[in-house]
């Protein structure tokens, strides 16, 4: 097909020719991902402590960005709450700069807990609701259930590493899609 047909239809088709034309970006940039996340898994502490370090500068920003656009909008009805919302941030910010062994240890205790929670919730909600395929549910809040209980139970050495575990493990399987999709979108040799 050429362009002139690929515009009458639909614009994924488009989007579909656009990937095939690019399949080696996507090939490059998945290997990137898959190699990135195993270094991050191997240095999965300093994953941990750089990425609260990230997340306390992006905060202090944000709150200095959003500080500033309340004092621009002076009139809007909701200065107060936009004011205080950038003191927020500004200060858990400055928070997590100041210590980011601690935050780690803070959100993984958060991330446990909410996987306890929502594996606990799905494994209930499956069994009292029996929708279709509410096994795999129900499987899916069991592992949940238990990766929260793994992490509660080695809390707070856990801590330090396992947000760059998951971001490492994120990171392959992103760059896994990235070289799937690639491979599968490669134009065909006849």
């Amino acid at each position: 097909m050429d362009n002139r047909q690929i515009s009458g239809y639909s614009p994924y088709i488009r989007d579909i020719q656009e990937i095939r034309n690019n399949w080696g970006f996507f090939l490059g940039m998945g290997i990137i991902l898959i190699i990135l996340g195993m270094i991050a898994l191997s240095y999965n502490f300093f994953t941990t402590y750089y990425s609260i370090v990230v997340l306390g500068s992006l905060l202090v920003i944000s709150g200095a960005v959003q500080i500033a656009q309340s004092f621009l909008a002076r009139k809007w009805s909701g200065l107060f709450l936009s004011l205080l919302v950038g003191i927020l941030y500004i200060v858990v910010g400055f928070m997590c700069l100041a210590k980011p062994t601690q935050t780690a240890m803070s959100l993984t205790l958060l991330i446990a807990a909410f996987l306890f929670i929502g594996g606990l919730f799905r494994m209930i909600t499956s069994a009292l609701l029996r929708f279709d395929q509410w096994g795999w549910v129900f499987f899916n809040g069991v592992i949940t259930f238990i990766l929260g209980i793994m992490i509660f139970s080695e809390w707070p050495i856990s801590g330090l590493w396992v947000i760059g575990l998951f971001i490492g493990i994120d990171m392959i399987l992103s760059g896994w899609s990235w070289v799937l999709l690639a491979l599968t979108a490669r134009p065909q040799v006849k």
